[in-house]
């Protein structure tokens, strides 16, 4: 029509290739790491958190290397300060089983957790994954109920990105587990480059913790905030929506 708008250029978005991602994961190795949780082996042996995390840790690994073959995994431990425990990252996942069968907790607490040298030891692999175009992530798993963590670390160097999941006692005289949760919070946006996430749970359950990492399974660079995050959905909603909508909406096949 004469004289009319030309219609809006349509919305195009360039083309990228994610990155290749170099996983340190970093284990709460304190005392409470040995916590039972709600679930025994074959033979009635308790089952710790420590236990739990391994078990975790592996289904992670081998869903990621599914994805995708080229991501690469390290590990440390977290006592009264961060250790290595494999230090060269690796995309064989036998080479990540050995690996988990050196780590143990410690018979004593720990006392603070001190994050500063777990961030200098990131920033340091983040530098060298970037000059072979990958990025890096921290997947922090903390157990500790009674003290929040610490870290210094200046606010303008966002080399990694930080996940944590936080296994944690119920709040009590000893325990403050939402301060600790809350330390934690503070932590991940101090230092992420891209959008961390992070998950809690008390209820001791392997389930809830598997369902944590297997959300992290998203890649960084493709992530919503976590304040949108709307998986895993509800069964509950899921029947009430459907058992809500109207009977006209209803498809049958003639198959």
């Amino acid at each position: 029509m004469e004289g009319s708008a030309p219609p809006p250029a349509a919305y195009t978005l360039e083309p990228s290739r994610l990155a290749s991602e170099d996983i340190l994961f970093c284990i709460d190795v304190d005392n409470e790491s040995l916590v039972e949780m709600k679930v025994s082996v074959a033979g009635g042996r308790p089952y710790t958190r420590l236990d739990s995390i391994k078990q975790a840790i592996l289904l992670f690994v081998n869903a990621k290397l599914t994805i995708n073959p080229d991501h690469r995994f390290a590990l440390t431990g977290l006592g009264k300060s961060v250790f290595w425990v494999r230090k060269e990252f690796t995309s064989e996942i036998d080479s990540v089983i050995s690996a988990m069968r050196g780590i143990s907790s410690v018979d004593a607490p720990s006392g603070h957790a001190d994050l500063t040298q777990l961030f200098r030891v990131a920033a340091h692999e983040a530098k060298k994954s970037r000059a072979q175009n990958r990025i890096l992530r921290v997947i922090l798993l903390y157990c500790r109920s009674s003290i929040p963590p610490q870290h210094q670390w200046p606010a303008t160097q966002k080399l990694f990105t930080l996940d944590v999941v936080y296994l944690h006692d119920k709040p009590g005289p000893d325990n403050c587990p939402q301060k600790v949760y809350d330390g934690l919070v503070e932590a991940l946006e101090h230092v992420s480059e891209y959008e961390g996430y992070i998950f809690e749970s008390g209820q001791g359950l392997t389930r809830v913790l598997f369902r944590h990492m297997c959300t992290l399974l998203s890649h960084p660079q493709q992530r919503c905030v976590q304040d949108d995050l709307d998986i895993p959905k509800s069964l509950t909603k899921k029947t009430a929506v459907a058992d809500s909508a109207p009977a006209d909406d209803a498809v049958v096949s003639s198959q």
